[in-house]
């Protein structure tokens, strides 16, 4: 039969799972990173799943589709243990509340200052609470292992984005586009190794903050592979 049924743009798509977790229906899962129509007989054409979605990647269109099954979709529910958008706590988008940490005599508290989660950049929406006035941290993920003191000195009071321009596919620069323009961010600290492939990062930051439209104002710290600030 002809009917109206979501379509899902995997090339828009980035991974945050909001869409599952808005489909009460179950027929959204999430593979391999990306959101994905696995029930046509699940989708009931309502679209709850579309304000749900930052990038604007879930559309309607009419075409061949099974008939929804509201029948099939109530067992399911009923089988189903509750779970977490894309069934992986990993891909949570929340903030994180910490105390202050507790000293003694006799012990020191290492404090973790991560102040949200997720914190790569292929999974953080583009849309959520956290941003709202945040001092960004946009760092090549191997600085906080080669920097001894990263949270205190760069995590600390940072709203934090982590990424490898080598090694993940694709170019960053969209995804923080999309971040700095539709939201209220007051600074952008870059935080990259001494490596030339580490110039991604801050070149992404760059083409961002241009296409974005926004004067924010941002600088660049350089960290040595033996782990000292050399900019």
């Amino acid at each position: 039969m002809i009917r109206k049924i979501i379509k899902i743009d995997k090339e828009k798509c980035n991974g945050c799972g909001a869409c599952a977790d808005a489909c009460h229906e179950g027929a959204i899962e999430m593979i391999n990173g990306k959101a994905e129509l696995t029930r046509e007989d699940y989708c009931d054409g309502l679209g709850d799943c579309l304000p749900a979605c930052p990038t604007g990647a879930i559309t309607f269109e009419s075409r061949e589709a099974p008939e929804y099954d509201e029948e099939a979709v109530k067992r399911a529910k009923a089988q189903r243990s509750p779970k977490l958008p894309c069934g992986c706590p990993g891909t949570l988008s929340k903030s994180i509340k910490r105390e202050a940490p507790t000293f003694t005599r006799t012990s020191t508290a290492n404090t973790s200052r991560l102040a949200q989660w997720p914190c790569q950049i292929k999974l953080v929406p583009t849309n959520a609470p956290y941003f709202d006035g945040a001092n960004l941290l946009v760092a090549a993920d191997c600085t906080a292992f080669a920097y001894g003191n990263f949270h205190d000195e760069f995590i600390r009071n940072h709203i934090t984005l982590i990424g490898c321009p080598k090694l993940d596919e694709g170019d960053y620069a969209e995804k923080l586009t999309a971040i700095i323009a539709n939201n209220n961010i007051k600074s952008i600290k870059v935080v990259r190794m001494e490596v030339p492939c580490c110039g991604g990062i801050e070149n992404a930051v760059k083409r961002a903050l241009m296409a974005s439209g926004k004067l924010v104002p941002w600088q660049v710290v350089t960290i040595s592979t033996d782990g000292r600030i050399v900019e």
